[in-house]
């Protein structure tokens, strides 16, 4: 991968011309239909790297698909010589990885997964899934997830104009017994 292309990724501030880019310069493995990257840094070792259809990458998200720790044991006395670590990371379809997760190598993530903002996966995410903590664990089910979300919008006010922004407001502060 070129050096511009990490350049150009750090520097576009719409992620949406970052995702075409990813996608244009066939960074990663696989990239599905209905893909969005928001992330700015691009992974070391792209290409160890897969994503299924329907995925949502947020934010500060990190791929770590190698470990450098034979830098360190090397410079030991051991009587053994080790070797750079590394190992694919992949990602099924229907998949939102929320902001600052760290995804480990060697992980699998399957299809229509959750994976909360802040999680460390350090191994397979099973289907069907909401994961969450550090290390993630299973803290619900995809469908229990949708069901949550369709009664939490049953107004079906998105926030954009002032009224809405401030609907949003008055039933956050209701919610909250904010105003008394």
């Amino acid at each position: 991968m070129k050096y511009t292309t990490k350049l150009r990724m750090y520097l576009i501030s719409d992620a949406n011309k970052r995702t075409k880019l990813l996608i244009k310069n066939n960074v990663f493995k696989h990239v599905g239909k209905n893909f969005f990257f928001q992330p700015r840094i691009i992974p070391d070792e792209p290409k160890l790297i897969s994503f299924g259809n329907n995925v949502v990458i947020a934010s500060g998200v990190t791929f770590v698909t190698h470990d450098v720790i034979d830098k360190v044991l090397n410079n030991m006395d051991y009587d053994f010589k080790f070797y750079y670590n590394c190992a694919p990371i992949k990602v099924g379809n229907n998949v939102f990885i929320g902001c600052n997760v760290t995804i480990l190598p060697n992980v699998n993530i399957g299809d229509n997964v959750i994976v909360a903002a802040g999680s460390i996966v350090t191994k397979d995410v099973p289907n069907n899934s909401v994961v969450g903590g550090n290390p993630a664990k299973v803290i619900g089910t995809f469908e229990e997830y949708v069901n949550n979300r369709k009664r939490t919008n049953e107004d079906g006010l998105y926030p954009g104009s002032d009224f809405e922004i401030n609907y949003v407001w008055n039933k956050f502060n209701k919610e909250k017994e904010l105003d008394k």
